[in-house]
């Protein structure tokens, strides 16, 4: 799953690293206090209910919990300054971290499929469920997606894929309380396979989010290129440039949220040397300015018409 679009204009420039640093704390604080609630209302009500579904899906919950110390944790070394080792900065940590929070969901989703396998090779090892589990499930829906809507408002705002990530990890969530809740109610109406079958959709989507979030980070590691949208509006901005007669080899990379760019400017070739200079300062800064670019490299190569 990829992140949200970059903005083409100055717009995202107005939040200081210090006010975004602020805001997604604040949204993954709030992930923290409602997964700490569910998981722990989740797991020791499955297991009173005899629901291996609401089980999973506690654990599923607890997994979030995990992955929100994660994302606070990689929020914390992202911002630290650029210094000799690291002379771009850490914000490939947030890259790092969305590799972890892949990991551990992976982990989790095979954890779960083996347990509900294991239960279904023993149907007769499964038992009715309480009526109390169906509506724990209720308020755990209700719960994740409204934390769901209001975490992804929040990294859509800030344009941080790791916060992105960890929405839609919310939002499996959901998913997976409305599939334990299906199942819970099969089984109330005599169909008791139906929970653990919720268990085993609930641990393949879990495994399938969790391999879709580590593929991603792990090509944006490996110095994958900006979005072809975001790179044409780059090339956009370096043409409107004064000067700037035209635009090649123009190439891009991620770092975490920013991107580092390389391109060659075309200039008159009667120009000076200052003059070709300050043509591609001017073009930098204009790019810096209105994308999320960490910092421009340019050649500058002469003209003629």
């Amino acid at each position: 799953m990829n992140a949200a679009p970059l903005l083409d204009d100055a717009e995202d420039a107005k939040h200081t690293p210090e006010e975004l640093a602020r805001a997604a704390s604040r949204s993954t604080w709030v992930s923290v206090g409602v997964n700490l609630a569910l998981s722990a209302g989740q797991i020791v009500t499955g297991l009173l209910a005899k629901s291996q579904g609401l089980v999973a899906d506690g654990i599923h919950s607890l997994s979030d919990l995990v992955a929100d110390f994660v994302v606070l944790l990689a929020g914390h070394h992202s911002r630290k300054q650029a210094d000799a080792e690291h002379p771009y900065g850490h914000q490939r940590f947030e890259n790092a971290a969305s590799l972890a929070l892949g990991a551990i969901l992976l982990a989790v989703g095979v954890g779960m499929l083996w347990s509900a396998v294991t239960r279904l090779e023993h149907p007769e090892l499964v038992e009715r469920v309480h009526p109390t589990a169906l509506w724990v499930t209720g308020i755990a829906l209700a719960a994740k997606e409204s934390l769901f809507r209001y975490m992804l408002a929040s990294a859509e705002r800030l344009k941080s894929s790791m916060l992105v990530a960890n929405a839609w990890h919310a939002r499996s969530d959901a998913a997976s309380s409305l599939v334990v809740g299906v199942g819970i109610v099969g089984n109330l109406l005599g169909f008791p396979l139906l929970d653990p079958i919720a268990a085993l959709i609930v641990g393949t989507m879990v495994a399938r989010m969790g391999w879709t979030f580590g593929w991603d980070a792990l090509h944006t590691l490996m110095d994958r290129s900006a979005d072809t949208e975001e790179i044409e509006a780059i090339r956009r901005t370096l043409l409107a440039a004064p000067g700037v007669a035209g635009v090649h080899d123009l190439r891009t990379r991620k770092m975490g949220d920013m991107i580092l760019v390389e391109v060659h400017l075309d200039v008159a070739a009667d120009l000076t040397v200052e003059q070709g200079h300050d043509i591609a300062l001017d073009a930098r800064a204009r790019v810096l300015q209105r994308h999320r670019v960490l910092n421009v490299s340019t050649h500058v190569d002469p003209f003629r018409e």
